[in-house]
C-alpha cells in the first residue's frame, strides 16, 4: 500500500479548496471536527480495557481495605472488652470469697468488734494511758 506524499496530498488538498471554496475564507466556516487533518478518532480498546481493569483493581483495593480497617477495629474492640471481663471476674472472685468468709456465724460478729461495735447491752471499757511501744 503506497502512502502518498505531504507535498501530493498537499497539492490535492489545495486544489480542493480553491475549487470548492472560492467565496468563503481559508476554512473559517468549516467546524473544527472537519478541520482535523487525518482519520477519525477510533475508540482504543486495549486503553479503554486497561482503564477498566484499572478501575477495578481501584474498586477492590477499597474493599480490602475498608474490610482490613474493621477488622483491625473490631479486634480493639474485643481486646477491650476481654480487658473489662477480666477485671469484673477478679471483682467477682473477691466478692464470692468475701461471702463465704462471712457465711460463718463468728464471723460478722468478729468483722464488726474489728470496726468498733459492740452487742446491745455490752459494757464498753476505755482503756487509756498505756505504755508506748
Amino acid at each position: 500500500m503506497d502512502v502518498p506524499s505531504a507535498s501530493a496530498t498537499a497539492g490535492r488538498d489545495s486544489g480542493r479548496s480553491t475549487a470548492r471554496g472560492a467565496g468563503r475564507g481559508s476554512g473559517r466556516g468549516r467546524s473544527p471536527a472537519s478541520r482535523s487533518a487525518g482519520p477519525p478518532t477510533r475508540v482504543r480498546w486495549d486503553r479503554l480495557g486497561r482503564v477498566a481493569m484499572l478501575c477495578v483493581l481501584v474498586v477492590l483495593a477499597y474493599l480490602y481495605l475498608s474490610a482490613g480497617v474493621h477488622l483491625v477495629s473490631t479486634w480493639h474492640q474485643a481486646r477491650g472488652a476481654s480487658a473489662k471481663v477480666a477485671a469484673m471476674q477478679r471483682e467477682h472472685d473477691a466478692l464470692q470469697r468475701q461471702h463465704e468468709a462471712l457465711a460463718y456465724p463468728g464471723a460478722v460478729e468478729a468483722q464488726a468488734r474489728k470496726l468498733g461495735l459492740m452487742k446491745h447491752g455490752e459494757q464498753p471499757y476505755i482503756v487509756s494511758r498505756l505504755p508506748n511501744n
